[in-house]
């Protein structure tokens, strides 16, 4: 160990990063509510007309060595993330509409705010998306691409991704989904490796998503990838193997936003005290797209399964069985158009505590979904770059270290994801440690009481 500036720091000189030199551009399947939010947050934030609220790379802050040093830089200062004036935008959307048509048809953000970013936002138009309404029923689009076949499809999201790259003058890309939820699928032979996948997709084959399509395009592109929604995108071992051989960082799936975000913070609470859990209820209503989306059986089951997971991973009833073998975990979501944007995630919590009391506990979270979800999606970005820019990172496939902003964490396959959001922010913030070689922190404390 040795010590410089009143720091206690590591030996290890840390990893080599690239500087974040020129701009970053940011390709988005979808472009409704959750991207227009995004980007036009950003282009408010550049223009000094609100803060970046929720975004732990422009807020947050990280701690280095011990307490009593009170060393606590701004992340963006610690670790070299692109700045937010470097941001250039594109996408692709079933729908004809700008950024600002888009924004103002989505309804989250006030009209006021949107005419001070109309220049911007209507110079963002979509590229004609790759769509099928078997995988989401509940949409329809006439701006969509056409091809003989899926490969044919992908190797159009592979030339939009380069024009892009031309036109606007960026050094690097991301690609982040930020479409609705496609129907539920599971693995097959067809995702087993590049040579099946590429078979799969010359044949049009029924268990290629169109979510899939933008992730091989840009993993063959060498262009990070992030899955904000709950399809089966990226964890899948093509993708890995992708990720891993073009050093194009993957992570998803599902952003944690509003209920599932509750559930991430109270649940490692009771675990942590050893208070039981017999059962958990939890409805959604909402009125965006996405509740119209979810209207579907389809659709909704890829959601629920992402949602149903959370709980057991956080309590572990196989090390808890007296206190959460029995839970009863159920989920809802219902489509209710006046309420818009404006989700409401209702939990009933049933928990018993000593000598097997039962106690209850309500939560009625009044949310705004894509407002919680834009700086998640900024943070993606910056993350991903920056992993993307990192020696020890873009060459290992899926960033787990990010698992912070999911529902449903990717892994390696047989290990499990961790849910508990406390566990996750530990992980994360761990890893920039790592990254530039300053010791972890492991919160010990005996250091103070020599």
């Amino acid at each position: 160990m040795r010590h410089r500036g009143g720091k206690t720091q590591s030996n290890r000189k840390g990893s080599p990063i690239e500087p974040a030199q020129g701009k970053l551009g940011v390709m988005i399947p979808g472009m409704g509510a959750v991207a227009t939010t995004f980007v036009a947050g950003v282009e408010a934030v550049r223009k000094g007309l609100a803060k970046p609220i929720g975004s732990l790379t422009q807020m947050g802050t990280i701690r280095l060595g011990k307490r009593t040093d009170n060393t606590s830089p701004a992340i963006r200062d610690f670790v070299p993330t692109a700045a937010l004036k470097d941001l250039v935008f594109s996408g692709w959307d079933i729908f004809e509409d700008d950024m600002y048509t888009a924004a103002k048809k989505a309804g989250v953000l006030e009209h006021a705010l949107l005419e001070e970013l109309k220049p911007f936002l209507s110079s963002i138009k979509p590229h004609k998306a790759v769509f099928d309404r078997n995988y989401v029923r509940k949409l329809d689009g006439r701006n969509v691409k056409k091809g003989r076949n899926k490969m044919e499809l992908a190797q159009q999201v592979r030339e939009d991704i380069r024009e892009f790259k031309k036109n606007s003058g960026a050094d690097r890309l991301v690609t982040i989904w930020c479409g609705s939820t496609e129907i539920f699928l599971q693995p097959t032979a067809a995702h087993a490796n590049q040579d099946s996948f590429e078979k799969a997709l010359r044949e049009n084959d029924e268990n290629i998503a169109p979510s899939m399509i933008y992730c091989y395009a840009s993993l063959m592109e060498g262009i990070p990838f992030a899955n904000g929604a709950p399809n089966l995108t990226a964890d899948l071992p093509v993708m890995l193997e992708l990720s891993k051989r073009n050093e194009a960082p993957i992570c998803g799936k599902d952003f944690k936003t509003g209920q599932t975000l509750m559930k991430t913070i109270l649940a490692p609470g009771f675990k942590a005290r050893l208070l039981g859990v017999s059962g958990w209820y939890s409805t959604n209503i909402l009125g965006n797209r996405d509740g119209e989306v979810l209207d579907d059986p389809g659709s909704f089951k890829t959601k629920e399964e992402s949602k149903l997971g959370v709980l057991e991973h956080i309590l572990q009833p196989n090390l808890y069985p007296e206190l959460y073998k029995n839970i009863f975990h159920k989920v809802r979501i219902n489509y209710y158009p006046p309420r818009g944007d404006n989700k409401e995630g209702w939990d009933n919590i049933d928990i018993f505590g000593w000598l097997g009391y039962p106690m209850q506990i309500k939560v009625d979270f009044l949310c705004r979904d894509s407002i919680l979800a834009a700086p998640i999606v900024l943070d993606l970005v910056l993350f991903l770059d920056l992993a993307h820019r990192s020696s020890e990172l873009c060459g290992i496939g899926i960033q787990e270290w990010l698992s912070f902003y999911f529902k449903s964490p990717m892994t390696v396959p047989g290990l499990y994801p961790e849910h508990d959001l406390f566990i996750q922010s530990m992980k994360l913030k761990n890893t920039l440690r790592h990254l530039r070689g300053e010791e972890l922190i492991t919160h010990l404390g005996l250091e103070y009481y020599d």
